[in-house]
């Protein structure tokens, strides 16, 4: 049964404004630890979504935002094999590969310490579809420049920083 999205929408839309900000979606959120989504994670969201480009997401944004995070649980859900509401170095690794990602294990380790906010070896729900979204978009620019698909770019600093800083993250 499908739930009803605009109660929803309107449960979430806290101050009645029609829209729902980045402080209203992130209360509304859990990441499966009782706590309230990373606020990067929200804005990263927002972002994607936000079609009109008020920072805020409408209701048929919100649609979308919902399916999103739907997809994703499920997803997260897959590869959290060992059901602890987490995905731990060894999940994560079979996630990514999954995806198509050939990392080495010291990419991972970096990948552990930027995304495991509690620092416990484990990445929490909303880490877990940052670290995703971070990692296609990085991979999307890369591939603008890999115009022979060998996995290797040149670029030069300026070139570097305009390609990082105009990504949509």
């Amino acid at each position: 049964m499908q739930p009803d999205l605009m109660a929803i929408f309107r449960g979430v839309d806290r101050d009645q404004s029609g829209s729902i900000s980045i402080n209203e979606l992130q209360s509304a959120l859990s990441n499966g630890t009782h706590n309230n989504f990373n606020p990067e994670t929200v804005r990263l969201m927002i972002g994607m979504f936000d079609s009109n480009g008020d920072g805020a997401i409408n209701f048929s944004e919100f649609q979308a935002l919902w399916n999103y995070v739907n997809d994703w649980t499920a997803c997260f859900r897959s590869f959290d094999t060992d059901g602890s509401g987490n995905i731990d170095r060894g999940e994560l690794t079979n996630a990514l590969t999954r995806f198509g990602y050939r990392l080495s294990p010291q990419f991972y380790t970096i990948l552990m310490n930027k995304f495991d906010r509690s620092h416990t070896g484990r990445i929490n729900f909303d880490d877990f579809i940052q670290l995703c979204v971070v990692l296609q978009t990085l991979t999307a620019s890369f591939r603008d420049k890999d115009q022979d698909r060998d996995g290797i770019i040149t670029v030069g600093y300026e070139e570097y920083l305009t390609m990082v800083f105009s990504l949509k993250m």
